[in-house]
């Protein structure tokens, strides 16, 4: 298997397009800790409505092996927590996977300094302290690996003031690392998603998401495991030479915007 007896973090890894990673990742033979505010998958009014099973209990089911550790991506210590729990109950880390987000609908006039704080610090802040703090076991690693999540939405406005930046200045800071880190042998990559049928997607209608996926040039919305496989493969030796690289996948939606 493509990632045997490699150790990965994937945070929001309890729901959506984490958990998929995290299942993914277990069935290419990785040992996967689960990071997350809670073990229990949250449901969501559009999709994944009947996923009741806990991450590592699925990952246990195929044979793999996982942990959960309860981290608030916003709160360092927590944080820091997470990577000495990695180390303490594995040994090392190979793979860290920055999946972990929030979304606060609402304008430049809407959204409180409150809520554009919050989105920031988890979506941008808290990605960086885990990366930050995580090099050093990364650097032991023969394929250390970090990829990021973002979004196509780092590529056009129209998501928000917190949200879009954030995922904009993911996608830059994806660079930066990927230069300061290349010469220890880490790739940092960032996995750009465009409609994933996830709950984080519930503020929509179902006549907005039907007249989104009329819209994308393969006529479908994007499932969990097509970022998965996609974070498979640039977590593996296939993909030891890409870094610093930003792959949308959305089945076309930003070639038409």
């Amino acid at each position: 298997m493509s990632l045997s007896n490699r150790v990965a973090i994937v945070t929001g890894g309890s729901s959506g397009i984490g958990r998929s990673i995290a299942i993914e990742f277990a069935r290419e033979g990785a040992r996967v800790v689960v990071a997350d505010l809670r073990e229990v998958p949250r449901p969501g009014r559009n999709h994944d409505t009947d996923v009741t099973t806990p991450t590592v209990s699925e990952i246990e089911q195929i044979g793999g092996e996982g942990l959960f550790v309860q981290t608030d991506m916003a709160i360092d210590s927590q944080v820091i927590n997470l990577i000495e729990r990695t180390e303490e109950h594995f040994g090392a880390l190979d793979i860290l996977v920055n999946n972990a987000g929030i979304y606060i609908p609402g304008n430049s006039q809407e959204l409180s300094m409150e809520d554009w704080q919050r989105v920031t610090n988890v979506n941008y802040r808290g990605l960086y302290v885990i990366s930050k703090y995580s090099v050093e076991l990364l650097k032991r690693s023969s394929a250390g690996r970090i990829i990021n999540i973002a979004s196509i939405q780092a590529f056009h406005g129209g998501g928000g003031p917190a949200y879009a930046a954030g995922k904009a200045g993911v996608v830059n800071l994806t660079r930066d690392m990927a230069v300061e880190l290349g010469p220890h042998g880490i790739t940092v990559n960032v996995v750009c998603p465009g409609y994933i049928e996830t709950p984080i997607q519930d503020y929509w209608t179902p006549e907005q998401i039907e007249e989104f996926r009329a819209n994308i040039p393969l006529r479908r919305l994007g499932k969990s495991r097509d970022i998965g496989r996609a974070c498979v493969f640039l977590a593996s030796s296939d993909a030891e030479w890409i870094t610093g690289t930003a792959l949308p996948i959305d089945g076309g939606a930003l070639a038409k915007m």
